[in-house]
């Protein structure tokens, strides 16, 4: 008897730690996507305030979403060669405001900083609803099929009708960065932790099916972005 009460306790104590470790994991994750909102919000003003992005400026009040990337660097989490973690925003069809964020990652072995940078911000425009729309898919590949083509990068960017226009900004050096081939994917873990429930891209982007306040800086810069100042 004493050895069963004995195995019970123990199970209870490892069922409360792993209940212990997991809100923790999932409060980090939360903290992490908020990290990533907070930057975006930089990361805007940083492209606004640059006066060498001005095809950017010309066209994001066009974009019907925004794909933000508040650091795209070397030795990144995915396939073990570039990544970064971001965020999508999407313009509402009928009243032209924009959604909460979802979280996204990307990266390829097939991306490639430029001249020498370790790091670049960027900030990817979807053009057209149907590229918007193909966010919503499980695995996005820029250049990977017809309606998803990376368009101009950088600064000496030129205007183009493509689906995606990459506009980047390199930390010190300027990089830019080398699109073609990267794997696009919603981060599932932080969407859940930063809406505290399983949601998908769809849900955030295009019912608003969920809200968190501490995401109301940054609609309200993509707002102002995307009018003018």
């Amino acid at each position: 008897m004493q050895q069963v009460k004995r195995f019970t306790l123990i199970a209870l104590m490892a069922l409360v730690g792993f209940t212990m470790t997991a809100s923790a994991a999932e409060n980090n994750e939360a903290v992490e996507a908020q990290v990533i909102v907070d930057d975006a919000v930089k990361t805007l003003e940083n492209f606004w305030s640059d006066r060498t992005q001005t095809l950017y400026r010309e066209n994001v009040a066009k974009a019907h979403a925004l794909f933000i990337v508040p650091r795209l660097g070397k030795g990144g989490f995915i396939f073990g060669g570039s990544g970064g973690r971001g965020l999508v925003v999407a313009r509402d069809r009928e009243t032209g405001n924009w959604s909460q964020p979802a979280f996204y990652t990307i990266g390829s072995a097939a991306v490639g900083l430029l001249i020498g940078a370790q790091e670049s911000e960027v900030i990817y425009l979807m053009m057209s609803e149907a590229s918007m729309l193909a966010m919503l898919g499980t695995k996005i590949q820029l250049g990977g099929d017809g309606s998803v083509a990376a368009g101009p990068v950088g600064v000496g960017a030129q205007a183009a009708t493509n689906d995606v226009l990459s506009f980047s900004r390199g930390v010190g050096l300027y990089g830019g960065i080398s699109a073609e081939g990267s794997v696009i994917q919603p981060d599932l873990t932080r969407n859940s932790a930063y809406y505290g429930k399983t949601v998908s891209a769809t849900e955030i982007l295009l019912r608003h099916a969920v809200q968190n306040d501490d995401a109301t800086a940054l609609v309200a810069k993509v707002s102002e972005s995307t009018t003018g100042p």
